[in-house]
């Protein structure tokens, strides 16, 4: 019974992060099926747009973002160097959040204020839950070390809601934002259309499979914790 109830939540944890992969990977070739490259797409994009202010810029393998402090599109090297249709869908997702920055979209504006004090605060929730042991043994404070342990969880928790509240700013990045760039633009080929939407569909729930993982952490801090 447990092996089963381990391969369940094996499964509902590491299949959403598996299906991205496969379906991002799966349209990264031909890398050239289109003439311009994600980067070229996304700087014509914000160009129409006038948003001419947002730099693209090459970032780190795995890591397509939008910053909003920087003004920065960011996308990985097999984004930004190469024309696969990944590559223009993925672009136009970034920047569709460029888009939402410049309309002042409130879910995106919170979502990088909260982003940046609970990374903050979650760096503090590992030290307080290490430092809940010292405060038990070494001052003999009960109440004190269960202060410090449920701050601790909540401050792990903090990252879960924050994955989970990212979702619709992502889906509307996705389906309000670029998917409309691309088709009325006619950027993409009619028989794309559908893989399209199904990769804006992938890189929407990086961020469940994101929450997934961080739910696993913190059941694996309760155990660890639990008396």
């Amino acid at each position: 019974m447990i092996v089963i109830v381990l391969a369940l939540v094996a499964a509902v944890i590491f299949l959403p992060q598996w299906w991205v992969k496969r379906v991002l990977a799966r349209y990264r070739t031909p890398r050239d099926r289109y003439p311009g490259s994600g980067a070229d797409l996304a700087r014509e994009l914000l160009g129409r747009l006038g948003l001419e202010a947002v730099r693209v810029e090459r970032g780190e393998p795995g890591q397509d973002h939008y910053d909003p402090e920087a003004r920065a599109v960011r996308l990985s090297p097999e984004h930004y160097d190469f024309g696969s249709l990944t590559a223009i869908t993925v672009a136009a997702h970034e920047v569709g959040h460029a888009v939402q920055h410049a309309d002042g979209y409130r879910p995106l504006l919170w979502r990088t204020q909260l982003v940046k004090s609970l990374q903050r605060l979650q760096r503090f929730g590992v030290i307080m839950i290490a430092l809940m042991p010292v405060v038990l043994l070494a001052l003999r404070l009960p109440s004190a070390g269960v202060a410090l342990l449920v701050m601790g969880l909540a401050s792990l928790a903090s990252g879960i809601v924050v994955h989970l509240m990212t979702l619709p700013t992502e889906l509307d990045a996705s389906f309000r934002r670029a998917l409309p760039l691309l088709v009325k633009g006619e950027y993409l080929r009619k028989e794309d259309r559908g893989h399209a939407r199904r990769i804006l569909t992938a890189a929407a729930l990086t961020y469940v499979a994101a929450s997934l993982m961080g739910l696993l952490n913190f059941w694996y801090w309760l155990r660890v914790l639990r008396p």
